[in-house]
């Protein structure tokens, strides 16, 4: 009987957990049966009694629960990593974001600016704003998502540009990635899994993290618009 392995996972590792499930399957007799949120919601769907054989959250989230005995300690696997990056719709002039001046100019140029309230590249980027000194100018006209892909709302004509990890943005239509903000602004966030202490799945979970964690798994990742952690 084929077995289903489920995975709670965070949006930025949608695109390649997608692009690589029918090669696993092929591989394993085993299903992926999966479900994306930014890590914070995965975190609070946890506490309200969801289970899961497999997350993948980023770094900090998944050692969390590692902590408190809800993960593996030894299943854990650093899958990837992702800059933070601005993307316009599709067509639109691209801005140069190579530097800080450049990006600030971007920002402050947009009729609105397209960025997450929970999602690990919303926090930065409040962040950042706040450090930029544009944080009343960019939030008196933003258009800040609960959740999901915030390039959805390029698309739908409520803003020029958006903010989200580079893996996120890619998962849009309609929309043209112009880039990372400047690396030495940000930090990429590293994406980690690792099987849940009550799966009753274990083994099939097991050959799931080994094989996002294989060479096997790296071109679909790239692809997503992610790393490999240095």
């Amino acid at each position: 009987m084929e077995s289903s392995v489920r995975v709670l996972s965070t949006l930025a590792l949608a695109g390649a957990v997608r692009a690589l499930a029918e090669k696993f399957e092929l591989k394993s007799c085993a299903r992926i049966n999966a479900d994306f949120a930014p890590t914070v919601r995965v975190l609070e769907r946890l506490k309200e009694g969801e289970t899961a054989d497999v997350l993948i959250l980023t770094d900090e989230g998944l050692a969390g629960l590692i902590a408190v005995g809800r993960v593996v300690a030894e299943s854990r696997v650093d899958l990837a990593r992702s800059w933070v990056g601005l993307a316009v719709k599709a067509g639109a002039p691209h801005p140069d974001i190579s530097t800080e001046a450049g990006l600030r100019s971007a920002l402050l140029s947009a009729r609105s600016v397209a960025y997450s309230r929970l999602g690990a590249s919303g926090i930065f980027f409040a962040q950042l704003i706040a450090k930029m000194g544009i944080e009343k100018e960019i939030n008196a006209r933003a258009t800040i998502s609960p959740m999901g892909f915030t390039a959805e709302r390029i698309v739908a004509g409520e803003a020029d540009v958006a903010i989200q990890q580079l893996s996120e943005l890619k998962q849009v239509k309609g929309i043209e990635v112009v880039g990372p903000l400047p690396h030495h602004l940000q930090t990429p966030a590293v994406f980690s899994a690792g099987r849940t202490t009550g799966s009753k799945q274990a083994a099939a979970a097991d050959q799931l993290l080994k094989f996002l964690a294989s060479p096997a798994a790296t071109p679909a990742l790239i692809e997503s618009g992610l790393e490999r952690p240095a």
